[in-house]
């Protein structure tokens, strides 16, 4: 298959997006998203019942932000603000086959994150739990799993550094989760000249 071009010729500059723009991509989206999180901790704090009236509408929104947004724009908010494009290896638009690969892991990750939530909320006293605050609640619950709790935390510690270590270490700065995804992640300035030169070499 043919791959997008590491260089193309009279463009000086590197055509993919290196890890300095991509952290602070990750850092936009997490602006964008805090005020649902602390709504979220908010409602959740009322009561241990309350998580359950959350967990679909908050899954819903996770794909519809990590997956539609990228499907449809070639980014989530914070990679588009950044001026980043998300393709294909390719070089075509991705479609929601990549973008739901791209998420999958950590999707998987957010579903043992749950699973653990639940297991601890069905063993919480509901008393003590409403008679703390919101950061003690969430101490609280992961106190009653501790085993299954640290074992979440190494395995998304895992993943994250893979994630790193994976991206600085290939020239076309290519995280764990595009070689799952078949894709890759360019500069938004660059996606017309990078289809080009893929045509290009397709009619060669």
């Amino acid at each position: 298959m043919k791959k997008t071009p590491l260089r193309i010729e009279g463009i000086n500059d590197n055509i993919y997006a290196g890890f300095g723009t991509r952290l602070a991509s990750l850092l936009l989206d997490a602006i964008i998203l805090s005020p649902l999180i602390f709504i979220i901790l908010f409602i959740n704090s009322f009561s241990l019942d309350m998580f359950f009236y959350t967990i679909v509408p908050n899954l819903l929104f996770n794909l519809w932000y990590n997956i539609y947004l990228p499907k449809q724009y070639g980014g989530t908010p914070g990679k588009l603000i950044m001026g980043m494009q998300i393709l294909k290896l390719n070089g075509q638009y991705i479609t929601f086959k990549e973008a739901f690969l791209r998420h999958l892991l950590t999707l998987m990750l957010t579903a043992f994150s749950v699973t653990l939530m639940i297991n601890s909320i069905l063993k919480a006293d509901e008393v003590t739990f409403e008679n703390l605050s919101w950061i003690k609640q969430s101490q609280y619950l992961m106190s009653l799993s501790p085993v299954l709790f640290t074992i979440y935390s190494w395995v998304s510690n895992a993943w994250t550094w893979s994630e790193l270590i994976v991206l600085l270490t290939n020239p076309r700065k290519r995280a764990l989760h595009d070689y799952v995804a078949g894709t890759v992640i360019v500069k938004k300035d660059y996606v017309e000249r990078i289809q080009q030169e893929m045509a290009s070499e397709n009619l060669l």
